[in-house]
């Protein structure tokens, strides 16, 4: 959680994480994951979970099999899907708290404060997508599978 105005708590949000995170779980799976198994990885509800693996689906990156032996499946290898697949798959959430107050103002400093934000938002939004659509998920499990290692020799 970040501090919003006048010191509230405002909720971040979190799908793009969760689903990157779920979807190398997914890889790594030797079967199907229920979505009652994810929400309990994720610490949410598996309605949540349903909900946002439909943008997944509809993408073509997973597949559910209803049954008992049922649940979620990877469809696309993780070298063939980036941090910005799943950005947009999630509903391309909001990337930035901050905003303008009055995107329309009357006063000229108003004007002039909009102005001078909305470029640098523009700006730092463009960076951070193609960031997201240089990033492959194969990379990051590749980074935990080092991180994995180091820590089991750490432990010896």
């Amino acid at each position: 959680m970040i501090e919003g105005p006048k010191g509230q708590a405002m909720q971040l949000d979190g799908r793009l994480s969760r689903m990157m995170h779920l979807l190398i779980h997914m890889d790594r799976a030797n079967g199907p994951i229920t979505s009652g198994e994810a929400a309990e990885m994720l610490h949410t509800n598996p309605v949540v979970i349903r909900r946002t693996m439909a943008g997944l689906r509809d993408v073509g990156f997973v597949r559910s099999i209803k049954g008992h032996a049922g649940g979620w499946t990877l469809l696309k290898p993780l070298e063939s899907i980036s941090m910005l697949d799943v950005y947009k798959a999630v509903g391309q959430p909001r990337i930035f708290a901050i905003g303008l107050v009055d995107p329309a103002p009357d006063c000229l400093v108003e004007q002039a404060v909009n102005a001078s934000m909305t470029s640098a938002l523009e700006k730092a939004e463009a960076l951070l997508i193609a960031q997201l659509g240089e990033v492959t998920l194969a990379a990051i499990a590749k980074d935990f599978d080092r991180r994995f290692s180091a820590s089991c020799a750490n432990s010896l």
